[in-house]
């Protein structure tokens, strides 16, 4: 199958049911659903301690800076840093057998 040829359905499904692919989502997964877990934790940690522990969150650290403002700013902070581990995950782990994918369904037709 050339690459101007669109995929059929049981192209599609070839490929959804190859052992490439079924290793591919598991690898995804393997990361997303745990660091998905991770973040929501943290998140609702700082949400709780915002919530119900005032004297805690206003604690001053330095000047006018609170334990708040900390965890706050280190919300930013963890999203940058998961991003960076999701860029570095995929080029390691998933672009290589998404490339293996690929080349095997536009190389099919040659």
């Amino acid at each position: 199958m050339s690459s101007s040829e669109p995929l059929t359905e049981a192209d599609w499904k070839r490929v959804q049911a190859s052992p490439e692919f079924r290793q591919l989502r598991k690898r995804l997964r393997n990361f997303v659903f745990p660091m998905t877990v991770l973040f929501l934790g943290w998140y609702l940690l700082y949400v709780v301690l915002a919530d119900y522990a005032h004297g805690f969150m206003s604690t001053k650290l330095v000047g006018n800076i609170n334990v708040g403002l900390v965890l706050g700013l280190l919300q930013f902070v963890s999203t940058f840093v998961i991003t960076g581990l999701y860029v570095r995950h995929a080029n390691r782990h998933l672009d290589p057998v998404a490339d293996k994918i690929r080349e095997d369904i536009e190389g099919a037709g040659k």
